[in-house]
Parts: structure tokens; C-alpha cells; sequence
């Protein structure tokens, strides 16, 4: 499995649910963007550990992954700044999402230039807006 599709690098706090999904049906970023509901109270009832939360927070991520064909730590930047679904994206303005990453940047002390620019923003709302009108 290469790292495009791999969960291994999902991050430390989803330890658990990370640890169940890699040993299940749903251990591909495709199959996770088509978690149900209903899968998650089957993950739940089976692992006590996992929790709601953080499941639905791995499927936010899956489906940006799959959907917008981006890589996980810009999946990760956009459910950490506020963004949790294609919808939400397809309506935001892209300087808003750009101010949003600044400040969590700030707020977290990131000295990094890996910021997505206007452009690259521009063409994942441009992508949601495709995918909504679907």
C-alpha cells in the first residue's frame, strides 16, 4: 500500500481508531470516504476506544483526499481551519481559508512555507463547487 492510500500516517491522537481501521474492511482512504453512519456505530460497538468524533473527522479528511484529489496534511489543514465537509468548502472564499491557516499557524508557532497558496485554494473551492453541482 503506498502512502497515498496508507492510513499509517494518520496522526497520534487517532491512535485507536487508526489501530482498528488499518486490522478492517475500512483501511483505505477510498473506503473510509464511504464510512456510513451506520459503519461507525459498528466501529464504536466494536472498539470501545475509538470514538464518534474523531471518526467522523477521519472521513471528513478521507473524502477531501479522495474527493479533491489532495494529500492528507492539506486535508488536515482544512478540517483544522474550520472547513468539515466538500460543502462547506464550495462556499468559502479563498482569502478566508488563506487568513484561517495564517492564524493557526500563528497560534501554533508553524515557521513552515508549506501554506497552500490563493491559486491552489482557488482550485480546491473550484473542485467542491464541481462536486456539488453533481
Amino acid at each position: 500500500m503506498n502512502k497515498r492510500i496508507s492510513l499509517e500516517i494518520l496522526p497520534l491522537n487517532f491512535r485507536h481508531e487508526k489501530e482498528f481501521l488499518m486490522n478492517s474492511e475500512f483501511n483505505t482512504w477510498f473506503k473510509l470516504s464511504k464510512l456510513e453512519d451506520t459503519d461507525i456505530n459498528y466501529i464504536l460497538n466494536r472498539n470501545p476506544l475509538c470514538t464518534e468524533s474523531r471518526l467522523k473527522k477521519i472521513r471528513a479528511i478521507s473524502i477531501f483526499i479522495f474527493e479533491l484529489k489532495i494529500n492528507p496534511s492539506q486535508a488536515y489543514l482544512l478540517l483544522h481551519c474550520g472547513i468539515a465537509s466538500i460543502k462547506a468548502l464550495s462556499t468559502i472564499d479563498a482569502h478566508i481559508i488563506e487568513k484561517r491557516i495564517g492564524r493557526l499557524k500563528r497560534s501554533l508557532n508553524i515557521k513552515n512555507d508549506e501554506t497552500p497558496s490563493i491559486i491552489i485554494l482557488k482550485d480546491w473551492i473550484k473542485k467542491a463547487k464541481n462536486i456539488m453541482a453533481r
